[in-house]
C-alpha cells in the first residue's frame, strides 16, 4: 500500500491550469532568492536506481547500501552540508520506476525535506527524468508502453547505455496526467521550493503520438500546395522525414520537435503554478553550445522557468583556447533564468559570480553519506572553495539583482541555425567568441527578444539567412528609431522556410546606420564602428581574461575572471564609459581572494573613468561608485 498522502495524489484530478506567468517576474519571486542566492548541494537519485545504476541486475540493496543511504538522510548530514556554506539542497522525489515501486524513497524525499526546511535550507526535487525505469514501471502501467518514444525502426529509444531506461513521449496525453500526480507530490507534500525536470534532449520520435501530431501540425502550419510540395498531401498518416524527404519537410520536423519540447515543459510550468504560484521551475536541457541543435532551442524552452542545467566541460584556457559556460549564463540572464552547473574549483565559482544570475552553482554532491565534489567521482570537495563561498553569501549587495550593460545584442537566429548550412551558424559562433575573447560588452538574443531592441545601441546579425516578414519589420523598426545595425555576411536572403528571397530583404536598411561586411572581414572592427567606439567597457589584459559589465543604482560593477592557470593577469587597464551626465566618486576592488576591499586611483575624461586592476588571480570585481 502507498502511504496516505501519496493514495491521495492518486485520487486526485487533474484540475485546470490556470494561465500564470511562465516565468516569474523578478518581484513575484521570493524574496530569500535574491537575498539569499543559491548554493547547491545534490543528491538527487533514489536508492533503488543507484541499485542498478550501479552494475546490479536488479534494484535491492546491499544492507551496506540502505545503512549508508539512512546517514544520507539524517539530520547530521543536513548539518554537515548547512557548515560548508550550502542553503539548498537537490534531492530526489520520482525518478521513473512507478508509485508503488518508488513509494518509499517518496516517503523519504518528503521527511528530508522537512528536515532541510527545519535548517533554514531551500529544497529542489527531481520529479522526473525524461525516461522510464521499464522493467519495474511497465508492471505497474501497462498501457505506458503506448507512451515510448520510439525510433524509426519502432524500437523504444534508450538512455544511452543503459537498456532498462527508454524515454517517454511528453506529449502523451496519458503520460503528462500521469506526471502532473508526480507534481502534485512534490509541490503539496513534499513542499519543494523549486522542481526539476529533466533530460530536456529528447523530442518526439516515430510512435502512434508523435506521428499524429506531426500531422496536425503540417496541416495547420503549411498550405495545400506546400503540403503537396513536401509529397505529404491526402496522407492519412504522415511519418517523419527520411534523410531523402524533402528540405522543407524536415525543417517542419525540426522546428515541430522544439515546439514540443517547449510546449510540454511550458504546460508542466503552469500546472506548478496552479498548485502554488511561486514554485521554482527548472529544466535540464544542457548548456548552450556553438551552435543551435533540435530539438532543444533554449529560445523557446526558457520561455517558462526560472532555471537550467549546464552540465558540460569545465571552463579553462589551454594552449590559447578559452572553454568556458559565458555563453549558458548570457542567455540565462536575458531569459530571466539562472544557470545550474556543477561549480567545483574556484575559476568554476567566480565564472558564475560574473555572469550567472542568483544561483553559485552545484559545490557537492552528498551520496551515500559521502561529500565528493560532484555525482560519480570520489574526489573530496575542495577546501579552496570556502572563501568563494562565504563571499558569495556576505557580498549580495554586489551580486544580487544584476542587470547587464550591453552595448551589443547578437541574434542567434532559429532558422538560420537549424536549416541553412553549418557555415551561418558558426559565423555567428565566431563572432559571440570574439566577442567574449575581446571583452566586448554583449548580450545573446532570440528570434522572440527582436521586439526588446530599444535596450541594446547596436544589433549584429551574423549568418542571418533566413529570416521572418515579422522579423525583418522588426529590424526595419529598430532602425528607423535610431538603433544601428552591424550586418556580417549575407543576411535575410531566404525566408523562415529557407526560400529564397527575390533578393536580400534588409540591403535597403540606411547607410548611416548600418555597418556592413563580408564574413571574411573583420567582423571585431565593424562592431566596434557601429558602437562608434563608444564601447561602455573596454579591457586591456592578456588572452584567458574575460569580463561582464553589470549595473545597480549608482554603480557600475566590472567583473574581471581569469581562466589562465599559469599565473595572475597582471595591471588590468579598464575603461568604464558612465551613464550622461554621471561622475565617478570612488573605484573600489571586491574579491574573495582578500579579505578587505581596496580603493584605486582613478581618471575621469569626457564621462571615461579609467583605472588599473593590479592583477587578477582568478577573480576581482572593481565597482565605480558614482556620484
Amino acid at each position: 500500500m502507498f502511504p496516505k498522502r501519496i493514495v491521495l495524489v492518486w485520487l486526485c484530478l487533474v484540475g485546470p491550469v490556470c494561465a500564470e506567468p511562465l516565468t516569474l517576474p523578478a518581484d513575484e519571486r521570493p524574496a530569500w532568492l535574491q537575498e539569499e542566492g543559491i548554493v547547491m548541494a545534490g543528491s538527487w537519485e533514489p536508492l533503488l536506481f543507484r541499485v542498478r545504476r550501479d552494475g546490479s541486475s536488479g534494484y535491492t540493496p546491499t544492507a551496506q547500501q540502505r545503512a549508508a543511504y539512512q546517514r544520507e538522510h539524517r539530520p547530521q548530514m543536513v548539518a554537515r552540508l548547512k557548515d560548508l556554506g550550502v542553503n539548498f539542497v537537490m534531492m530526489h522525489c520520482y525518478k521513473g520506476g512507478g508509485l508503488e515501486a518508488e513509494r518509499a524513497s517518496m516517503a523519504d524525499a518528503v521527511r528530508f525535506a522537512r528536515l532541510c526546511h527545519e535548517a533554514g535550507l531551500r529544497v529542489g526535487v527531481y520529479v522526473y527524468s525524461g525516461a522510464f525505469i521499464w522493467e519495474l514501471f511497465f508492471q505497474e502501467v501497462p498501457q505506458a508502453e503506448d507512451w515510448v518514444v520510439r525510433a524509426e525502426n519502432g524500437e523504444p529509444r534508450q538512455y544511452g547505455r543503459a537498456k532498462y531506461r527508454y524515454f517517454w513521449n511528453r506529449n502523451h496525453p496519458d503520460a503528462q496526467a500521469y506526471y502532473r500526480r508526480i507534481v502534485r507530490f512534490a509541490v503539496e507534500e513534499i513542499k519543494t521550493d523549486l522542481v526539476h525536470f529533466d533530460n530536456y534532449t529528447v523530442g518526439p520520435g516515430y510512435d502512434r503520438n508523435s506521428v499524429e501530431r506531426f500531422g496536425r501540425y503540417l496541416r495547420d502550419t503549411f498550405t495545400p500546395a506546400e503540403l503537396r510540395a513536401m509529397g505529404v498531401a491526402g496522407q492519412a498518416a504522415i511519418r517523419p522525414p527520411g534523410a531523402d524527404s524533402p528540405d522543407l519537410l524536415r525543417y517542419a520536423w525540426s522546428d515541430f520537435c522544439c515546439g514540443s519540447l517547449a510546449e510540454s515543459y511550458h504546460d508542466m510550468c503552469r500546472y506548478a503554478r496552479s498548485l502554488r504560484p511561486d514554485v521554482f521551475i527548472e529544466c535540464n536541457p544542457g548548456g548552450v553550445g556553438s551552435w543551435l541543435r533540435a530539438p532543444r532551442d533554449h529560445g523557446r524552452l526558457l520561455q517558462g522557468g526560472e532555471a537550467f542545467w549546464d552540465e558540460g566541460r569545465a571552463p579553462g584556457f589551454d594552449q590559447g583556447k578559452l572553454q568556458s559556460r559565458i555563453r549558458t549564463y548570457k542567455v540565462a540572464r536575458c531569459m530571466d533564468n539562472a544557470a545550474f552547473c556543477y561549480t567545483t574549483t574556484p575559476l568554476e565559482m567566480a565564472e558564475s559570480m560574473a555572469f550567472n544570475r542568483d544561483s553559485l552553482g552545484a559545490v557537492c554532491w552528498f551520496e551515500y553519506d559521502k561529500i565528493a565534489k560532484k555525482p560519480g567521482v570520489d574526489e573530496p570537495m575542495s577546501p579552496e572553495l570556502a572563501p568563494f563561498i562565504r563571499f558569495f553569501h556576505a557580498r549580495r549587495d554586489l551580486l544580487a539583482r544584476p542587470r547587464v550593460v550591453a552595448d551589443v545584442a547578437v541574434l542567434r537566429s532559429f532558422p538560420s541555425q537549424v536549416f541553412a548550412d553549418g557555415e551561418h551558424a558558426q559565423l555567428t559562433y565566431k563572432v559571440e567568441e570574439a566577442l567574449i575573447r575581446e571583452r566586448v560588452p554583449f548580450q545573446i538574443i532570440h528570434d522572440h527578444q527582436l521586439d526588446r531592441l530599444e535596450r541594446y545601441p547596436v544589433l549584429v546579425l551574423a549568418g542571418c539567412v533566413a529570416l521572418s516578414d515579422e522579423q525583418i519589420g522588426q529590424v526595419r523598426a529598430y532602425s528607423a528609431s535610431g538603433g544601428r545595425v552591424c550586418v556580417i555576411g549575407p543576411v535575410a536572403t531566404h525566408d523562415r522556410w529557407m526560400r529564397p528571397r527575390n533578393s536580400p530583404a534588409l540591403d535597403d536598411l540606411p547607410e548611416a546606420s548600418t555597418v556592413r561586411v563580408a564574413a571574411g572581414d573583420d567582423f571585431l572592427a565593424a562592431i566596434r564602428r557601429a558602437c562608434r567606439d563608444e564601447l561602455s567597457l573596454s579591457v586591456e589584459a592578456p588572452p584567458g581574461l574575460c569580463a561582464e559589465l553589470t549595473g545597480k543604482r549608482g554603480q557600475r560593477i566590472v567583473h574581471l575572471v581569469n581562466y589562465r592557470s599559469d599565473g595572475p593577469a597582471q595591471k588590468v587597464a579598464v575603461r568604464v564609459r558612465l551613464p550622461d551626465g554621471r561622475r565617478a566618486k570612488a573605484v573600489t576592488l571586491a574579491s574573495p581572494e582578500r579579505d578587505r576591499d581596496v580603493e584605486l586611483p582613478f581618471e575621469q575624461t569626457s564621462g571615461v573613468v579609467t583605472f588599473t586592476v593590479p592583477e587578477v588571480a582568478v577573480y576581482e570585481i572593481a565597482v565605480v561608485t558614482m556620484e
